[in-house]
């Protein structure tokens, strides 16, 4: 089968079109505008029938996705064609759609081989490196966007996920105290007021996941010696505060030993909003920060903010899972 011989044909009797077929030439000049929009096709997933044709499955995002790519290519002088297919000579649907499944395969072969060479540094270290951690999230976000654009299930994706699944549980062992979240509820749990985004989050987290029943007591100073059944968080001296690399709402994923991607972003959103350091540079974080930094001049009392920052955090949990 050569990509050159395939064409298209329309009928009025053809069933509703399975295929968008984008068709174009761009001008020789210049030299970047080319790679621009070779890129732009490799990123939306189209797979190339010959040089200058390219295709999508029939969806409203691929639809977007190629109009775009037209106007931009109209309005730097090339030329395009946007066509819908319901059948494509010269080529089988099941054809097509294993050209879809191949292009991905390198993608997830690429993950695979990165999960594998980062398992192989961990060795018997207790602690892992914090690059590894940052490595991972990098790699979970790179799995996303080629999901994205696997339209039709290449063998390789779960070998991909696996992969990063078993990277994901060495980083994140149980540590020899596992039982600790035991150990976590019925307290009543003390820490500085005037809260802001790691403490609401950790607030949030003991009551919804580590215990339903926790209280918080809220005091002025830096030190603070608790009293029989109380335990402080984010504080100075805390039994729960900043470990290493880690914000307090980390510390309490980890010693709790939550497994759950969920709460893993959120860590990463409450990471960087509380430490500065762009760590994990996730897309939504500068607005959950603006939608924190509204509630807490909003609600000057440390209880109305854990309630509607529980709020908060319960919807952003519900969209991150």
């Amino acid at each position: 089968m050569k990509a050159s011989a395939v064409t298209v044909k329309v009928s009025r009797q053809a069933p509703p079109a399975r295929w968008l077929l984008l068709i174009h030439q761009i001008p020789p000049k210049p030299d970047y505008f080319r790679v621009k929009v070779r890129r732009r096709l490799e990123r939306i997933g189209a797979v190339a029938l010959k040089n200058s044709v390219y295709v999508l499955p029939r969806r409203e995002e691929s639809l977007e996705d190629f109009r775009w790519l037209l106007r931009e290519i109209v309005s730097e002088g090339g030329e395009a064609t946007l066509c819908e297919a319901g059948l494509v000579e010269g080529i089988t649907h099941s054809e097509l759609e294993a050209l879809f499944q191949a292009a991905r395969e390198p993608d997830y072969a690429e993950i695979v081989s990165a999960a594998e060479g980062l398992a192989s540094t961990l060795g018997s270290a207790d602690e892992p490196p914090v690059d590894l951690e940052a490595e991972l999230v990098r790699l979970r976000r790179q799995l996303e966007a080629v999901r994205a654009i696997d339209y039709f299930g290449a063998a390789s994706k779960a070998a991909a996920e696996q992969a990063l699944d078993r990277l994901e549980h060495r980083l994140n062992k149980p540590s020899p105290a596992g039982k600790e979240i035991e150990r976590m509820r019925g307290h009543n749990w003390v820490t500085r007021s005037d809260v802001f985004v790691d403490r609401i989050a950790s607030a949030w987290l003991i009551r919804r996941f580590i215990d339903p029943t926790a209280g918080f007591k809220f005091i002025r100073g830096k030190s603070y010696q608790p009293r029989p059944g109380e335990v402080r968080f984010d504080m100075f001296e805390a039994e729960y505060t900043h470990e290493g690399d880690r914000c307090t709402f980390e510390t309490l994923v980890q010693r709790a030993g939550l497994r759950d991607r969920a709460l893993r972003a959120l860590g990463e959103i409450v990471h960087d909003i509380d430490c500065k350091d762009s760590k994990f540079g996730r897309e939504e974080t500068s607005g959950i920060a603006a939608l924190l930094r509204g509630l807490v001049r909003s609600y000057p009392d440390d209880a109305s903010r854990l309630k509607h920052g529980a709020e908060l955090f319960d919807q952003l949990y519900a969209a991150l899972r």
